[in-house]
């Protein structure tokens, strides 16, 4: 197995991760801070908690991490702007610049996933290799979120595919693809495993894959989905929609438990059954770095 560790650029100016532990996590995004539940950090914090509330501007507290309230600390908007842009500041073709609008939901989210921007350079780079040899590269991105895979692809000149099952979801990517100035990502409000299987009986070929389920959820219809229950047959329709020649593909999980051994196992079963060219999968943990020097591990990936 290649095992690597990715973690966010550090040159993302917008972003910090300053300190975790005790069960939650003291985040800079832009001129705000937070502070929110993180299931994952069962250290003791390295900064003690007077601290953490002098900084913030705003505490997530609830009866559990997916349901509860802010409680402001200090003056802030609630809904703000983030820039990403990995490489220099100036504004220049061939370069990777997103802005995202967060806001404080209901289910401590703010509409971002900062370890996921390796995987945006991932598929910058991607689809602009691609390109070389394909005019306009095809790409599917599944459980696709407020859109920071898809507007990295369609930034690269790619023609998108981007599918989620909560329209409300939906209409924040769109805000999101129209603030970084980009145009003409398709959006399709639609449960990802039905999506599949008609784009499979379709014929239909994507030369990049982003498959970024969640530990369980439900479709716009009530569809269930259950990570350990659906993965292994999701796996197996998805790469065969994937060209066999011209390709990338990126699996994120971040189910509690579900290591990345699991993942090479089910990859390298799937990669058996169907042929492709010159496969070197890397297999690994996406991480945040602290200030305060934790690493903060959020999920695990595979991507080719």
């Amino acid at each position: 197995m290649n095992l690597i560790h990715a973690i966010y650029p550090t040159n993302w100016n917008d972003y910090e991760l300053i300190d975790s532990g005790d069960f939650e996590k003291l985040e800079r995004f832009g001129s705000y801070i937070t502070i929110r539940p993180e299931p994952q950090a069962v250290w003791s914090k390295n900064v003690d908690d007077a601290e953490w509330l002098a900084k913030a501007h705003v505490k997530f507290t609830g009866v559990s991490s997916s349901s509860g309230k802010w409680n402001f600390l200090k003056p802030m908007p609630e809904n703000w702007q983030v820039e990403y842009s990995p490489q220099t500041t100036d504004a220049s073709p061939g370069k990777l610049e997103l802005t995202f609008n967060l806001a404080l939901t209901k289910f401590k989210h703010v509409g971002i996933f900062p370890e996921q921007s390796v995987n945006w350079d991932f598929i910058f780079e991607k689809v602009n290799e691609i390109k070389t040899k394909v005019e306009r590269p095809r790409v599917l991105n599944l459980f696709a979120y407020t859109g920071g895979a898809s507007m990295a692809a369609s930034a690269a000149g790619a023609e998108i595919y981007h599918v989620d099952s909560i329209k409300q979801v939906v209409n924040w990517a769109n805000r999101n693809m129209e603030s970084s100035g980009l145009k003409d990502i398709r959006w399709v409000v639609e449960d990802a495993v039905k999506f599949v299987k008609r784009e499979l009986k379709r014929g239909k070929i994507y030369h990049g894959i982003i498959l970024d389920p969640p530990a369980y959820g439900h479709g716009p219809n009530g569809e269930s989905w259950k990570l350990e229950d659906q993965i292994n047959e999701m796996i197996g329709d998805v790469l065969n929609l994937l060209d066999k020649e011209h390709h990338f593909f990126i699996l994120n999980t971040y189910s509690l438990g579900f290591s990345s051994l699991i993942i090479e196992n089910l990859m390298t079963d799937h990669l058996k059954k169907i042929k492709f060219n010159n496969i070197k999968p890397e297999y690994g943990e996406l991480y945040i770095p602290s200030t305060t020097g934790q690493k903060l591990p959020l999920g695990v990936f595979c991507r080719f």
